[in-house]
């Protein structure tokens, strides 16, 4: 268990606004640059430089080098469970508001990626059928994937077996959706079906938000497969 002295520096890390804005940028599990993450939270490159060298010092950023350029996403799935729990419990306790929700919330509550699986309406729409037909079973921490879950991934050309050689990630469990206050589908199954749906053209990133947006092949698909209709 972590001491009080950690606790508090990971809560330090993750609770200064510009920090904040970096980490929620990373929440759609791509690599950005320093210079994009200062874009999106507001504040100088310089700055941006120094925040993201206590993140990744603190474990809660990594960064990979390409050529000339360095990268940073979220150093793992569960730094991205950790802020996805924040985001709930701040959605949970914000004071209520009668502003208007502009398109880009909208897009966010109908489907998004949350770090490397999908969340929104479609990511427990997509859930809530799997469950349904017996594909797999939640419980509150927790999940499997049935003989016919077994083998509607093999149809759709998702390997369980290399899928869950991932070290350290559970297979398949539930992770709370803070918009929609249901669970979605996380681990190395929710992954690799979010990396199919984007792979196959069902689902397409939304510039510069963490929203992704559901294809005309997308919606036949999810239809056909999963027995869903219109998400929005």
């Amino acid at each position: 268990m972590a001491n009080n002295a950690v606790f508090a520096e990971v809560a330090s890390l993750a609770g200064d606004p510009g920090r904040a804005g970096m980490l929620h940028a990373l929440m759609d599990g791509r690599a950005l640059t320093a210079t994009e993450l200062a874009r999106v939270a507001g504040i100088t490159p310089q700055t941006a430089s120094g925040h993201l060298a206590r993140l990744t010092v603190g474990g809660l950023v990594a960064v990979e080098k390409q050529g000339r350029h360095r990268y940073h996403r979220l150093a793992s799935p569960a730094v991205a469970r950790m802020l996805e729990s924040i985001m709930q419990v701040a959605a949970d306790t914000a004071p209520p508001r009668k502003a208007f929700v502009g398109p880009r919330d909208q897009a966010l509550r109908a489907a998004r990626t949350c770090y490397d699986h999908l969340a929104g309406n479609l990511g427990v729409a997509l859930a809530d059928a799997l469950v349904t037909r017996g594909h797999i079973e939640l419980t509150s921490d927790a999940g499997i994937v049935t003989d016919t879950g077994t083998a509607l991934f093999d149809t759709l050309g998702i390997d369980l077996d290399a899928t869950g050689k991932r070290k350290g990630r559970m297979l398949c469990r539930p992770c709370l959706d803070w918009s929609e206050r249901r669970p979605h589908l996380a681990g190395s199954v929710g992954a690799a079906l979010c990396k199919h749906c984007m792979s196959e053209g069902w689902i397409k990133h939304v510039d510069g938000s963490r929203a992704v947006a559901i294809t005309v092949k997308g919606q036949r698909k999810f239809r056909e497969v999963f027995g869903i209709g219109s998400v929005g």
